[in-house]
């Protein structure tokens, strides 16, 4: 995975997103993924909970996001 950004998970004492891109994510000859982890302890070695978002998608996942945050 390349690293492009980590960062602490706000209302956590110490954890972390951590945000990266992942080539062929399933096997050879797959698509590349943007790759979104949450580590509610920053020094697990495997995240809580992650997602992969095809490059398809993500002008429209940031388009949720920003809509999820006018609701909060």
């Amino acid at each position: 995975m390349k690293l492009i950004k980590e960062f602490a998970l706000g209302s956590t004492k110490n954890g972390k997103i951590t945000v990266g891109a992942i080539e062929e994510p399933y096997g050879v000859g797959s698509n590349s993924v943007a790759s979104i982890a949450i580590s509610l302890n920053a020094k697990s070695t495997e995240p809580d909970w992650k997602v992969h978002i095809p490059k398809e998608n993500i002008d429209e996942v940031i388009a949720a996001l920003k809509s999820a945050k006018e609701v909060l």
